[in-house]
């Protein structure tokens, strides 16, 4: 276990090479029996991997919540993760995922921990036409000697967390009352991020501060996207900024990553004047290093649409994170 403990910072790197690297754990039986599913969390996000420890349950506390459990002085919550996907552990919740999203920390309680794989971005597709559960944001093509041929479930943790604590990931309007579209007339916000519950969250914030927006699901559809829109704009003799006012992206998506569609955009002469600001649940500095290092106008952490709003009007008037 502690090999899956050393260096995860250092990971953090990967992502500017549009690779990342997956842990990969199994939670038991499916509900029709048979092989346990093997699931994954991006490297990046896990703080530490624990034995299960003492876990306190407060009173009216229901599933999938486990209850609470100290870590290094820290009160956590714990997430039942089985029952969220509706899985049996053969042989009991064994380990705990600590985990860091959107400024927050929680534990995910799981049967067992496998290993941990590298992976480029492109061999990770979106799952919504594939796959009906709503807790699953894509599928990994593992295709290695010891994996072959098979796929490992990636979890949306914003949907599952939005689930179970909803009050938590509320969008609140009052906090940007008044605000006006700060885009050219026309302009529209191109939008990339994977998580279907985060897409909801963004268009919703966004129309609240009167931009008009177009959603995409992974980096590399937006690219493809932008691309469309540059060569209009280049067939009428209008700069790009008068089309996309502003790019907006998650970091890690299935097929293209955040860093390499923003590192996309400012490496091409005729697209490097669109603003782009990377949200992201991921947090820490080296992220904030990684921003800088691709050239990004600002960077907010997700579900905060108070700064979200600060970020892109200071992105907008030209200042660099």
């Amino acid at each position: 276990m502690d090999s899956f403990q050393k260096d995860i910072d250092e990971r953090a790197n990967l992502a500017l090479s549009n690779k990342f690297e997956l842990l990969l754990f199994r939670l038991g039986e499916g509900q029709h029996g048979g092989k346990s599913e093997l699931y994954g969390i991006n490297v990046f996000k896990l703080r530490e991997i624990v034995p299960m420890p003492k876990i306190n349950r407060a009173a009216g506390m229901m599933s999938p919540l486990l209850g609470m459990a100290t870590i290094r002085d820290q009160f956590i919550p714990v997430i039942d993760l089985p029952a969220v996907t509706g899985c049996t552990p053969k042989t009991g919740l064994n380990l705990l995922l600590i985990t860091e999203y959107a400024r927050s920390t929680q534990a995910f309680a799981v049967e067992s921990v496998e290993n941990i794989i590298r992976l480029d971005w492109s061999q990770v597709h979106a799952a919504e036409s594939g796959v009906s559960s709503r807790n699953i944001t894509s599928i990994a093509s593992l295709n290695s000697d010891e994996y072959k041929d098979e796929l490992a479930l990636v979890l949306d943790v914003e949907q599952i967390l939005y689930d179970i604590i909803p009050s938590g990931r509320k969008v609140d309007m009052a906090a940007i009352e008044g605000n006006t579209n700060p885009l050219k007339p026309g302009a529209v916000a191109i939008v990339a991020e994977d998580s279907k519950v985060a897409r909801q969250m963004l268009e919703q914030g966004l129309k609240g501060m009167g931009i008009p927006v177009m959603m995409h699901s992974t980096g590399l559809e937006a690219w493809e996207k932008i691309k469309v829109i540059a060569a209009e704009a280049k067939a009428a003799g209008q700069p790009i900024t008068d089309r996309i006012g502003m790019v907006l992206t998650d970091i890690e998506m299935p097929e293209m990553d955040g860093f390499t569609l923003t590192r996309n955009i400012k490496s091409d002469i005729s697209l490097k004047q669109i603003p782009v600001v990377i949200h992201s649940s991921l947090s820490g500095s080296a992220n904030e290093d990684h921003v800088r290092k691709v050239g990004a106008n600002g960077y907010v952490a997700k579900f905060d649409v108070k700064e979200l709003s600060q970020v892109i009007n200071k992105a907008l008037e030209g200042a660099v994170v």
